[in-house]
């Protein structure tokens, strides 16, 4: 049997909160791209349920799509099935919402960037290369993966100067948050013939912001049940606000946090009863739970108390996307990539980076459009300090960029 050589997809992801950024997306593809991700969420914490956890729903659907022309038969089926996309592909839906996401017109700051590297000299089938030119603006380059410090300099390399080169952040800076995308031990020299990357920049002001002399030191309750001591910033102002219930009956608060472009917010959930553990409420979301929270919350002026946090995780995703069905790609006998190259490739390596700081960082501007709200005697106090999820959602498509879990912020 022939042997097949390995093929990487790797997504590297930041968000800063107080910081955030805009996607838009065909509402269909973005929620069931979003879906597949979440589904890949919920996979990860059933592992790691005291941990924090950050990931992409938007980040591993985007590189899925990119590998999707190149797949064939069964392992083109399976892609597909998880993503719960078209048979003849959605690739006019994911070009527009690449564009649209990536739109200069959004307030908030969004960054895509996409790359093929492969082994110079490995015959990639044109169609393939031109599909995801087309539609993820891909780029192409060629690589010696013999040398794989040099080749794994060179693709950190590049995420460091693409995010350089649109002015979003500094070499200094990505080296310092994401430090290695890749490793050079994730690269067989002698079989490794393409790596796939995908980067997700999104930055973002709150549109009420968290003034810094606000945030005090109060306790906060780990999903181990410790109390740390963490910095809880505090604002006094109108949010949409919400009690939902799963179908087991266990109630839970939304609450939402738009940022100043008002086409992204984050949306925070805790669990109502102190001894409810947020493990319980994680397998209830998708993105249809999301969108039936839009009719359960209302605005109301409350004393908000929010932690700051800052989570930084890498994700192997072999594991979580083998468990929704997508399983021939990683085996070196069943994958079938014959649209990508003639010569047979199987994905070694599935793996996600991403890190994400909210902070106080907001507008002054924004901030003053709450004023003109009628504030209410003694309003309630809101405090997030004990397990929570967040998501950051593209409001108008229903697009997950980024959801997490914070057991200790």
């Amino acid at each position: 049997m022939k042997r097949t050589s390995s093929l990487s997809f790797l997504c590297a992801l930041l968000a800063w909160c107080g910081l955030e950024a805009a996607l838009s997306l065909a509402p269909s593809y973005g929620e069931r791209g979003s879906d597949l991700g979440i589904q890949v969420f919920q996979q990860v914490v059933r592992s790691r349920p005291l941990e924090n956890v950050v990931l992409s729903p938007h980040g591993a659907a985007s590189v899925l799509g990119m590998l999707l022309p190149g797949a064939h038969g069964q392992t083109r089926k399976q892609v597909l099935n998880a993503l719960r996309y078209k048979r003849n592909g959605p690739y006019k839906m994911l070009k527009k919402l690449h564009k649209t996401l990536t739109a200069r017109s959004n307030q908030d700051v969004v960054m895509i960037a996409n790359a093929m590297f492969s082994q110079a000299g490995f015959p990639m089938e044109e169609a393939f290369v031109a599909t995801n030119k087309a539609n993820f603006q891909c780029e192409s380059r060629s690589l010696d993966f013999g040398d794989p410090d040099s080749a794994a300099e060179a693709i950190n390399g590049w995420v460091s100067n693409k995010t350089r080169d649109l002015q979003l952040w500094t070499i200094a800076a990505v080296s310092g948050h994401i430090p290695s995308l890749v490793r050079a031990d994730m690269l067989d020299s002698a079989l490794t013939r393409l790596v796939v990357v995908n980067a997700i920049y999104f930055k973002g002001l709150w549109k009420s912001c968290f003034q810094p002399q606000n945030t005090k030191m109060r306790p906060f309750t780990g999903g181990d049940g410790s109390v740390y001591k963490v910095p809880m910033m505090s604002q006094l102002s109108v949010f949409n606000i919400g009690v939902a219930t799963t179908p087991g009956g266990l109630k839970y608060k939304v609450i939402e946090l738009p940022y100043h472009g008002n086409t992204i917010s984050m949306l925070i959930v805790v669990p109502s009863e102190e001894d409810t553990p947020l493990s319980r409420v994680v397998p209830h979301i998708s993105t249809a739970t999301v969108q039936s929270w839009t009719k359960l919350m209302h605005m109301r002026k409350v004393r908000l108390l929010l932690p700051k946090f800052t989570a930084d995780v890498e994700v192997d995703l072999e594991e979580p996307l083998s468990s929704l069905g997508i399983t021939d790609m990683f085996s070196e006998d069943k994958a079938d990539f014959r649209h990508l190259s003639a010569d047979p490739v199987h994905v070694s390596k599935a793996l996600q980076k991403a890190k994400i700081i909210v902070n106080e960082d907001g507008t002054k501007a924004a901030a003053a459009t709450t004023a003109i709200l009628l504030a209410r005697s003694s309003p309630p106090w809101v405090t997030v300090d004990r397990p929570f999820l967040f998501l950051i959602r593209h409001n108008q498509t229903g697009t997950v960029l980024f959801m997490g879990q914070i057991n200790k912020p």
